[in-house]
């Protein structure tokens, strides 16, 4: 674990046992990256509620603490790519825009584990892969996050503008 991802505010997942954790690790609360963990819960639940644009933020921001080629670096990749196609389809209806950006957030799933940080990758590379033919495939479709589908609260919105 690298210092500048660790975050002990964060705490463990509610039930499972998702990559990037383990119950044996002490720092961050069991997470590899208590910072990846805090900015993917944040970005989940601003992307189930419609903030696609501050939700791209949280995963973008996180993003630049990890290297090329990295696990870390190609799930918070593809989940920049998934907030902002979404963002594409809903707030300018540009479905040729959001399918470049599906298309790469499919490449940059790749050997992601299907349960990441409590991110069901499974769901969202088959809904992404659905929207590619259906971009309605979208609509009412929320990510999975600890086999749940929360929604934004206030400390999601203060995080995001934190970024700022």
């Amino acid at each position: 674990m690298d210092d500048h991802t660790r975050d002990t505010s964060v705490g463990p997942p509610p039930r499972g046992d998702p990559a990037g954790w383990s119950a044996t690790r002490g720092a961050s609360n069991g997470w590899e990256h208590g910072t990846l963990r805090r900015a993917t819960v944040h970005g989940v639940r601003l992307y189930n509620a419609g903030e696609f644009h501050e939700s791209h933020d949280c995963f973008e921001d996180e993003w630049y603490n990890y290297g090329r080629g990295s696990v870390e670096s190609k799930f918070l990749h593809g989940m920049v790519q998934v907030a902002a196609g979404a963002y594409k389809h809903f707030d300018f209806d540009d479905d040729d825009g959001m399918r470049s950006l599906f298309r790469t957030a499919l490449q940059y799933f790749q050997g992601v584990p299907r349960d990441y940080y409590g991110v069901d990758v499974l769901d969202v590379r088959t809904v992404l892969t659905n929207a590619l033919e259906d971009p309605a495939a979208l609509h009412g479709w929320r990510i999975t996050l600890d086999d749940g589908t929360p929604e934004a609260t206030d400390a999601d919105h203060r995080y995001a503008e934190s970024l700022e």
